[in-house]
């Protein structure tokens, strides 16, 4: 998932930001992403810059950083986000959670509906598409009620790169290595020594690039029953956490859950969920209106 943190490749880049620009840009970034980059992350985010301000040919740092605060298209802005975010996950991870979801919360939800009625799940950050994947095999797999709903999944990522590689659906031999053989060979086709997702999965998640600190962005997330939001909000400080959470609040129909990675936990960022206790797995929920 989301992170932010050095890849072996790098090399000890000499360090040509002066300190009053770096501190300026890593203000910008915060109030454009909500992502803090603490002292120990100066490395890996001056080398981030660098690569850029290569790859636009911007003489200074200053050059560069005006680019990105006013290019109209903000395709510079993008790419920086790619470059700062660093995504990596694999199918079935945390899978009590996905557990819990057929075995508690779609029936839960599924006695409030008619047939048919929409059933929405939202996986985000979802990095290159392993949890939304995964949550429509689980599903597909053990919810016996799965084709009596219209079972919606929308998948978010704030890197466009990582969702042009979830739309693509291929995968390495690691990123599946907690499937069993029967889920291996009923939906994924091996392509050389990787292996792609079938179509039908392929075509029934929704894949899009979202800032959940864009009110405007956010518009199309609501009225959901089920979102999971894993391992992103460890990287905001108190500020922008609270805001993303209330902005993911605003997103759930009242009732609905959200599931947060096993180091987070809501009682420390928001009194507004209800905690809920499915087995060992806890997950926090919407108050309904009359609660």
């Amino acid at each position: 998932m989301l992170s932010a943190t050095a890849t072996p490749r790098d090399a000890a880049p000499a360090l040509t930001i002066p300190a009053e620009d770096y501190a300026r840009f890593c203000d910008f970034f915060y109030r454009k992403t909500g992502i803090m980059f603490g002292a120990n992350k100066t490395y890996f985010v001056e080398r981030r810059l660098q690569e850029r301000m290569a790859a636009t040919r911007s003489a200074t740092f200053r050059d560069y950083f005006t680019m990105v605060r006013f290019q109209a298209s903000g395709e510079e802005m993008q790419s920086l986000v790619n470059a700062m975010t660093v995504n990596e996950t694999y199918f079935y991870r945390e899978d009590y959670q996905f557990d819990a979801l057929v075995r508690h919360l779609l029936p839960e939800i599924a006695r409030t509906r008619a047939p048919n009625d929409p059933i929405r799940l939202w996986s985000m950050p979802c990095s290159t598409g392993e949890e939304p994947y995964s949550i429509a095999m689980q599903i597909l797999e053990n919810w016996p009620q799965a084709d009596a709903f219209s079972v919606e999944i929308l998948a978010s990522d704030i890197d466009s790169r990582v969702i042009a590689e979830a739309r693509q659906g291929l995968y390495t031999a690691r990123a599946l290595h907690r499937l069993t053989p029967s889920l291996k060979s009923r939906y994924f086709t091996a392509v050389g020594e990787n292996f792609r997702i079938c179509q039908e999965l392929r075509g029934s998640i929704d894949f899009s690039v979202v800032n959940i600190t864009e009110g405007l962005a956010m518009r199309r997330f609501r009225n959901l029953d089920v979102i999971f939001c894993r391992n992103m909000l460890i990287y905001f400080d108190d500020n922008s956490r609270r805001r993303a959470v209330e902005a993911l609040y605003e997103s759930l129909r009242p009732g609905g859950y959200i599931c947060l990675g096993h180091s987070e936990s809501m009682s420390r960022m928001s009194s507004m969920f209800r905690p809920r206790k499915f087995g060992a797995t806890i997950l926090y929920q919407r108050p309904v209106d009359n609660d």
